[in-house]
């Protein structure tokens, strides 16, 4: 059987990306604040999710942000039981 081929839906729409970039240039030249204390942002991540942030609120398509429920039971799946510990003691 020959392989499905996937549409290659956009997952984010143009004007999105436009977002993102004009974020990230501000970030580039130090003048892309954070909110409400606008301080000044100097991680990569944070311009991208201010980017996102703007998009969503100018009605662009943007997935939706992940909750923090679904968050935490990610992280807790790919914990890993550490072996138990022996307490030493001192003779």
């Amino acid at each position: 059987m020959p392989a499905k081929k996937k549409s290659s839906k956009r997952k984010y729409s143009k004007g999105a990306s436009k977002k993102v970039q004009k974020a990230m240039h501000e970030r580039k030249r130090g003048t892309l604040k954070s909110g409400r204390s606008r301080k000044k942002v100097k991680s990569r991540k944070q311009a991208i999710a201010i980017g996102l942030s703007e998009a969503r609120r100018s009605g662009e398509k943007v997935p939706p942000k992940k909750s923090k429920r679904a968050k935490k039971k990610s992280k807790k799946k790919s914990r890993k039981k550490s072996p138990s510990r022996r307490k030493k003691t001192s003779r």
